[in-house]
């Protein structure tokens, strides 16, 4: 890797917003230190959308980009694409889609494992058509997971007023909460703590919410704080990091926005995600954490609803960008 080496921006699903939000931040901001990967007449498809106005420039090679990020917006297409991908209907599930979603995943990660890209930056991508397509991964995490060699990973949503990292993410909530045990809230602060680090928080505050309400009120509503989360804190902090609880999770995620806690480890998707959400996904961003490569995503999905009417709001898609930019300075 370089100085000079571009952020890589996966198209996402073509169905949806993605596309949209990429040319629309490309024709408000124009970086000059980003490349696209995906298909060209898709990403043209998107910049129509918007009104023209901004070229889509192919790039042959990835090692290219630079020329054309100075005239306009670059995208390299990686061979084995669908054909005619621009011609799928946009705000429904398509098997192509997913399957084009994932080949561009997939090369944008080559590039940042080879050093050509310094960060990844993924739009949206929609599950059921990754299934639809035959891919084993139920979302991008696991998928980046898988790449990068099944290192043990997390997801962290954060914005200027919250973190919160996950223990358990795609998954019915009946098995989230068999997946919660001792050793995984044990390795989400681990992973939390060493990541808040490298971000510049050092000795991160860490809460741990708790499953239950009330956090169990001392086994009354449920027993999973007094065998696994109180056990795993205990566990940190015997290894030095600054984690406590289990708090009760209607109250913890307010605290730490009252800047009590650097971050929350939530056990749950939506325990988590629906207070960082709540303050706006426009500032959101998705940071998977454990790899050995910079990810980050919009707080959004692919919004089938708006696909393709040109009202989708980059703002998540350029906090990403930035947070990308820090993470791999």
């Amino acid at each position: 890797m370089t100085p000079a080496s571009p952020l890589v921006v996966s198209m996402g699903d073509a169905c949806g917003i993605g596309p949209e939000t990429i040319a629309g931040l490309w024709r408000r901001e124009a970086p000059r230190d980003a490349l696209v990967v995906g298909d060209v007449d898709v990403m043209r498809r998107a910049v129509q959308c918007l009104g023209g106005a901004l070229e889509v420039v192919p790039v042959s090679s990835p090692l290219a980009w630079a020329d054309a990020a100075r005239r306009g917006l670059p995208v390299w297409a990686p061979e084995g694409l669908p054909a005619d991908l621009a011609a799928v209907p946009q705000g429904r599930v398509d098997a192509r889609a997913g399957a084009a979603a994932a080949h561009c995943i997939e090369a944008a990660v080559a590039l940042v494992q080879s050093g050509h890209a310094r960060a990844l930056v993924t739009a949206p991508i929609h599950k059921e058509a990754l299934h639809a397509a035959g891919s084993p991964y139920p979302g991008h995490t696991e998928m980046l997971q898988a790449l990068a060699g099944g290192v043990p990973v997390r997801m962290m949503l954060a914005n200027e007023e919250l973190r919160t990292v996950l223990v358990t993410i795609h998954c019915s909530l009946r098995e989230a909460i068999e997946r919660i045990t001792r050793q995984q809230v044990l390795e989400t602060v681990r992973i939390t703590g060493a990541a808040l680090a490298r971000m510049g928080v050092p000795a991160p505050r860490i809460a741990v919410a708790g499953l239950n309400p009330h956090a169990g009120e001392g086994g009354l509503f449920g027993d999973e704080e007094i065998h696994h989360i109180a056990p795993a804190i205990a566990d940190a902090r015997a290894e030095g990091w600054n984690a406590t609880g289990p708090y009760a999770p209607d109250t913890v995620f307010m605290r730490a926005r009252r800047g009590e806690f650097d971050v929350v480890v939530a056990m749950t998707h939506d325990h988590g995600l629906i207070p960082v959400k709540y303050l706006g996904v426009e500032q959101g961003v998705n940071v998977t954490l454990g790899l050995p490569f910079v990810r980050t995503s919009p707080d959004h999905g692919t919004a089938f609803d708006i696909a393709g009417r040109g009202v989708a709001d980059p703002s998540s898609l350029a906090a990403a960008m930035a947070m990308a930019r820090r993470l791999a300075a």
